[in-house]
């Protein structure tokens, strides 16, 4: 929000669950009140996911130039899930399927624009292809999506079907946020000029997407991602790196997972001239086109995970002429 605020050419509003605190803030922050909106949006219940977008259109006269789905929730030290009060398994609505519902609202808007964007938030955890995903049990993997097929509802937890894993929750909804980008990609860029993307803004091991871990991890994780792995990036950068998402001509490329600095496939090395670890995804580096893991660019999977969460959410894209799939 802050980089884009900055930029001056932007008016955002923020979509949060706790307005008041957003607003807070905000304030703190210094932000020109002129320059944003803050609206109630819960990702954990779809009602209120669609009351967003229709108090978005009804409020808000401007052009919906970009649509950024970067809220998630991480519970890995879950014993058993907790679900919404739509019944589904807390990170796989909050990251995945209330962002798939309001991709779905919205794409008529973000259509309108000229050059919009729609970019969802991915992960180097849901990308087995990479150090954080293919040696960190447990691995992202949606198996057969026999959960989702089921519907997803409690008691089921897991896309796969299997016994709930919290870590594991977490990454298959990466998957499955990095999927989403590239079936909007197939299903509709060419028809509405729409650029799609997802990316990776490296570990912002400091945010509060780390707030259910021990005291002690909050403190000494950060240090071993700056000082170990070299995959370390401030919130201050990680905004930066979203915002370039949004307004960087290069970033039209629809259908692109965008990553900097290595993209995670290696440990970091200490580079004398810079002094400090790089190549690992964190701080630094220049922004390119990474490639998603096979199960991410699996046509079959990513057909199943989108006509079962369209069905889950109650998500109805809608029908453009020109679109080579059908919503």
């Amino acid at each position: 929000m802050r980089s884009l605020l900055e930029d001056g050419n932007y008016y955002v509003v923020s979509a949060c669950r706790d307005v008041e605190k957003m607003q807070q803030v905000a304030a703190e922050e210094g932000f020109d009140s002129s320059s944003y909106t803050v609206l109630e949006c819960d990702l954990g219940s779809f009602d209120s996911t669609r009351k967003f977008a229709s108090k978005l259109r009804s409020t808000i006269k401007r052009p919906l130039d970009a649509l950024v789905c970067n809220a998630a929730l991480y519970q890995p030290a879950l014993a058993t899930a907790r679900y919404t009060e739509d019944g589904i398994e807390q990170q796989l609505q909050v990251n995945h399927l209330s962002h798939f519902l309001l991709c779905s609202l919205l794409l008529p808007d973000v259509q309108k624009a000229k050059k919009g964007r729609m970019v969802i938030v991915g992960s180097i955890t849901g990308n087995t292809n990479t150090v954080g995903g293919g040696t960190v049990l447990p691995f992202a993997d949606l198996g057969d999506l026999e959960g989702m097929k089921a519907g997803s509802k409690d008691p089921v937890a897991m896309i796969d079907g299997k016994a709930f894993n919290g870590a594991k929750a977490y990454k298959d909804s990466k998957i499955c946020n990095m999927m989403t980008v590239l079936e909007l990609h197939r299903r509709y860029h060419k028809s509405t000029g729409v650029t799609f993307s997802s990316m990776y803004p490296g570990c912002i091991a400091e945010t509060q997407l780390f707030r259910e871990k021990r005291e002690w991890f909050r403190k000494l994780f950060p240090l071993f991602m700056k000082y170990v792995t070299g995959g370390y990036v401030s919130q201050r950068e990680a905004g930066d790196r979203l915002a370039q998402v949004v307004k960087d001509p290069r970033c039209e490329k629809s259908g692109v997972y965008w990553s900097w600095n290595g993209g995670a496939r290696a440990v970091g090395y200490y580079d004398n001239i810079k002094g400090q670890v790089v190549g690992a995804g964190g701080s630094g580096g220049e922004l390119f086109e990474n490639e998603p893991s096979k199960e991410v660019n699996d046509p079959v999977k990513s057909k199943i995970m989108w006509d079962c969460s369209a069905k889950i959410a109650g998500a109805v894209f809608p029908a453009l002429k020109g679109s080579p799939v059908s919503a």
